[in-house]
């Protein structure tokens, strides 16, 4: 999930569709109808003007990002091999994001080793595959919460047996609801990252300043299962390639919530929902969320 935490938006160009419906002219009381025809041949005129249609800029394959802008430099060479293999589990609005990590973090390792599945529901008569996984013993899910034990305190020498990680892409509030709402996620040992890093993503907000982006999330299990630092320092390098480009450009860094309300900086209108209200103050208070 852009998520032990959830990507600023390239320009969108969407294409322009004449209207199909024919109109009938319409004269009113106080217009001669010799000056509605002479008013109707001139629509006809606009109408005859050819439409130009914008194109999509070109995108590179590997890193899907615009070619003017790849980030292809700044993967690894070769993808990276890796053991354990990774389940994102994607919320369908984390698709249209121009700025989301997922793309890089699958752009550094093969295939197989990354697999990516959107949706907000999924069962085992629709998704086999995903089902066959949570239900391997060796299966992890990355989720934060009191029945998460850490990844870094498991007793279990990864080297021994290939393992699966399962982990949510989308925001907070989509990510616990996909969590809750899919029996599939009950299954797999739940875990989380005991991390102290803070978030490199700066170009979009976390709840507080220890949540991680989706990439930054993978980055770490894999150099903890992996036991190879390396793995993390090689996944983060697009990333902060990214979120310099888009500084750059014009991007303003993002502070947490949790930064914003505790400095008096955090403007937006404050919720009524009382269970919003109670998740702030603890942000505020740095309790667990």
């Amino acid at each position: 999930m852009d998520t032990q935490c959830g990507d600023l938006s390239a320009l969108s160009i969407s294409d322009e569709y004449p209207s199909t419906g024919s109109v009938e002219p319409v004269h009113s009381a106080g217009t001669p109808q010799g000056e509605g025809e002479d008013n109707a041949g001139g629509f006809g005129e606009l109408a005859e003007l050819p439409i130009e249609i914008n194109e999509r800029r070109p995108t590179c394959l590997r890193c899907g990002r615009p070619q003017k802008v790849c980030l292809c430099p700044f993967l690894p060479v070769r993808p990276l091999e890796v053991s354990t293999s990774l389940y994102i589990v994607q919320h369908p609005a984390e698709e249209s994001r121009v700025l989301r990590t997922v793309p890089l973090l699958a752009a550094c390792l093969p295939p197989e080793r990354c697999r990516v599945f959107v949706g907000r529901r999924f069962n085992e008569e629709r998704n086999p595959e995903l089902a066959a996984v949570c239900q391997d013993p060796r299966t992890l899910i990355l989720y934060p919460g009191s029945e998460a034990e850490n990844l870094e305190d498991l007793s279990v020498d990864f080297a021994a047996a290939a393992h699966s990680v399962i982990i949510i892409d989308g925001t907070w509030s989509q990510a616990k609801d996909m969590f809750h709402r899919n029996a599939l996620f009950r299954s797999p040992k739940q875990v989380q990252l005991n991390s102290s890093v803070s978030s490199q993503y700066v170009i979009r907000t976390q709840p507080t300043n220890m949540c991680l982006s989706t990439l930054e999330c993978a980055a770490v299990t894999l150099a903890i299962m992996e036991k190879n630092k390396a793995i993390e320092e090689l996944l983060l390098r697009p990333l902060q390639a990214l979120c310099s480009f888009q500084l750059q450009h014009g991007a303003q860094v993002h502070h947490s919530k949790e930064h914003l309300l505790r400095n008096g900086l955090y403007h937006k209108p404050m919720p009524k929902n009382k269970r919003k209200i109670k998740r702030m103050e603890r942000l505020v208070t740095n309790q667990n969320i």
